[in-house]
């Protein structure tokens, strides 16, 4: 393998300044470590930043899809209409209740759950649609809504990858019975690891509290537990930094779409690529920054790219795997190549470009140039 070529870029990285270091700090010379203060803090400043009534912060964006689709009452035999093309997480957590997640296409410009797909895969056994607001941008929460009304199923919002995200002047996490935001460090604003639950159900929210902390309920006895409940506590350490992120996160949003207009500019003229896609309805909270080779690609040529780039020093990678092509979905439920093939056909075509807030300008235009010329060599 060739040596990189001077200093390497990484994929993702974390916006903390002096302001988050004296937070943490201020929490390691206090008595409390956990369950003190700064947890109710954090946690009163998200449901006002987002607009909910309740914000329950938890120790991971998985947490947080568990914990709701438990205190939704899902459960064994139970169904929930879910997308392919995420993280495993959106889909794992209802496999945690012993209910199915039974897939649907995306669509192929939002990359998100295909609405008009969606009526067709109802069955009697479904209790909920669970959309992602993929890579930030947010799905079409209107036509869910309708179509979960209508159907009188629950909606779950996994917004982790979304926070700050608008759809229709709505903030992203606002959407359905209740949404979620993570926290882990190449997530806009981070807390090391990190979720939230976001809902205006009172019913919703005083479960997962409750669940989140081995069953207690609110006031109740240390050693009195309501319900069968979870060690999925967030710290105060996490909780100040998370905290102090959240002071700061236009600053840190305006720098990613700083990031993210700097790339638009730079590859607008590269042929072979689609840029990633915003909607007019849309206000944009950048996660990642993903380009879709065109379709005379091949997942080879797009995974000989991504090689060749890594050798220039350049991390990068796919986004996402299709999760019913993972081993254990195809184990379990016998899904094969073909099932969902937008989903297969995105998959095999994406490249995630180094992206990050303080993703410097002379930076940006390596990755490009490095870009264009394995782009061309390859095509």
């Amino acid at each position: 393998m060739n040596k990189p070529c001077g200093r390497e870029i990484p994929l993702s990285g974390s916006d903390i300044t002096e302001k988050e270091k004296k937070a943490v700090l201020s929490v390691l010379e206090s008595p409390y470590l956990s369950l003190g203060p700064r947890l109710p803090e954090f946690e009163e400043k998200m449901a006002e930043y987002v607009g909910t009534k309740y914000a329950i912060a938890v120790n991971s964006g998985t947490s947080a899809l568990h914990l709701i689709v438990r205190a939704l009452g899902i459960g064994r035999g139970d169904e929930v209409i879910t997308t392919p093309f995420s993280f495993i997480a959106s889909a794992n957590c209802v496999l945690f209740e012993n209910a199915r997640p039974v897939f649907v296409d995306i669509d192929p410009k939002t990359l998100n759950i295909d609405p008009d797909l969606i009526e067709k895969s109802i069955t009697e056994k479904t209790k909920a649609i669970l959309a992602v607001d993929v890579f930030g941008h947010p799905a079409e929460w209107n036509k869910l809504e309708l179509i979960a009304e209508k159907h009188g199923l629950k909606l779950i919002e996994d917004s982790c990858e979304a926070i700050g995200s608008e759809y229709k002047g709505r903030k992203a996490g606002s959407f359905g019975s209740a949404g979620t935001f993570a926290f882990y460090p190449n997530k806009q604003i981070t807390t090391g690891e990190g979720g939230m639950v976001v809902t205006d159900d009172t019913e919703v929210a005083e479960f997962c509290e409750s669940s989140r902390n081995q069953g207690r309920s609110l006031g109740s006895e240390w050693l009195r537990h309501e319900r069968l409940g979870f060690n999925y506590r967030l710290s105060d350490i996490n909780c100040a930094l998370g905290t102090a992120q959240l002071e700061r996160i236009n600053e840190i949003l305006n720098k990613r779409d700083n990031a993210a207009q700097r790339y638009n500019t730079l590859l607008k003229d590269i042929s072979e690529i689609d840029l990633p896609y915003v909607s007019k309805d849309v206000k944009m909270s950048w996660f990642v920054y993903v380009v879709k080779l065109k379709k005379k690609f091949r997942k080879e040529q797009r995974d000989c790219i991504i090689g060749k780039l890594k050798e220039k020093g350049i991390a990068c990678s796919n986004y996402f795997s299709p999760i019913h092509l993972q081993p254990f979905y195809e184990k379990i439920f016998g899904y094969k190549k073909g099932d969902y093939p937008i989903t297969e056909f995105i998959s095999g075509r994406t490249i995630a470009l180094p992206f990050y807030s303080n993703l410097k300008e002379d930076d940006a235009a390596r990755v490009v140039h490095t870009f264009k010329e394995i782009i061309f060599d390859v095509s």
